[in-house]
């Protein structure tokens, strides 16, 4: 369903649960940007696919820490924005119903949520696959290429600064509720899930 500005956009979403939002940063009313940030603060956990035409890295960066899940840079081919799309709503599909406990952590697979201490923490659909795969691989280093693997299986959407952003953003949710660093950086190698303290 498209809508022509910010106001209508935040008005559809308090009707309704779209499965993906895409969003031009150049609306008539308001950034798309600071609209992206409006909703994550409102917990709108909605996967945010923007079109942009800013093509330099920090703006790349910009937009994913503003909560966007991911990006196209415009001139724009529609095979790429539908590849995208796909790879958005694979990562933001139900599974089995399943819950791993791994206290005061519990990943509910069926709901696609992570609780901490019994609190669920909101997070974008790209940031509950990295915790799932952290998870599932708890005490063992999980590589860069792997967490991207998991992202975007078609090797020509990835970009790997993405993780940075998006394990930023993962941290600083998660000690928020749970004091203890859980997630380590390996130099060279990648990130590692562990219970400490």
């Amino acid at each position: 369903m498209r809508r022509e500005d910010a106001k209508e956009a935040d008005y559809y979403l308090g009707e309704h649960v779209p499965d993906i939002a895409i969003v031009d940063l150049g609306l008539p009313d308001e950034d798309g940007l600071s609209l992206i940030r409006r909703w994550r603060s409102h917990e709108v956990s909605v996967p945010v696919l923007v079109l942009t035409a800013r093509e330099g890295w920090q703006d790349k960066v910009e937009v994913l820490s503003a909560g966007a899940d991911d990006y196209v840079t415009k001139p724009f081919h529609i095979e790429e924005v539908a590849a995208r799309m796909q790879a958005l709503l694979r990562r933001n599909s139900g599974l089995a119903s399943q819950v791993i406990s791994l206290p005061p952590f519990q990943v509910d697979l069926s709901r696609r949520e992570l609780s901490v201490n019994e609190q669920p923490i909101k997070l974008t659909a790209f940031e509950y696959t990295i915790m799932e795969t952290l998870i599932r691989n708890r005490g063992k280093v999980v590589s860069k290429d792997s967490l991207m693997l998991q992202l975007y299986p078609d090797a020509e959407l990835r970009e790997s600064h993405t993780i940075d952003v998006l394990m930023g953003r993962l941290r600083k949710k998660i000690q928020a509720q749970h004091p203890h660093e859980v997630i380590t950086t390996v130099r060279g190698q990648g990130y590692l899930f562990e219970l400490r303290g």
